[in-house]
């Protein structure tokens, strides 16, 4: 199995700015994109930001220009630097990854428990 563990969810000022990171570890044969979803009070989750391995990024338009991933393959983890953040920002964030735990074909996507980002003054 594997196991994902986000950290750096927090409250923060509009305008601001937080850090999330993300470590996977288990039995990851090859990882072949890893990603943030977010998920608001009362709504469905939604794509955020992804990464392949060859570092390729995608955004979604609602913070492109403003947030970055990134990745650290030796250490199967990735990050997302969240800047000029606004209320509507305001979500749980969840990584996950898409990967095969063995040589054979089949891909699991892997979610990890979340972290809370709240933006308010």
């Amino acid at each position: 199995q594997v196991q994902l563990v986000e950290s750096g969810g927090d409250l923060v000022q509009p305008g601001g700015s937080l850090r999330l990171s993300c470590a996977a570890s288990g039995s990851i044969y090859t990882i072949y994109a890893m990603g943030w979803y977010r998920q608001a009070p009362g709504k469905e989750r939604k794509w955020v930001a992804s990464i392949t391995s060859d570092g390729m990024p995608s955004y979604a338009d609602s913070v492109k220009g403003r947030f970055t991933i990134s990745r650290d393959s030796a250490k199967n983890a990735v990050y997302l630097q969240m800047n000029s953040l606004k209320p509507e920002d305001t979500a749980v964030y969840y990584c996950s990854v898409r990967c095969k735990l063995g040589p054979l074909p089949t891909v699991y996507d892997y979610w990890g428990q979340g972290t809370q980002v709240t933006v308010s003054s």
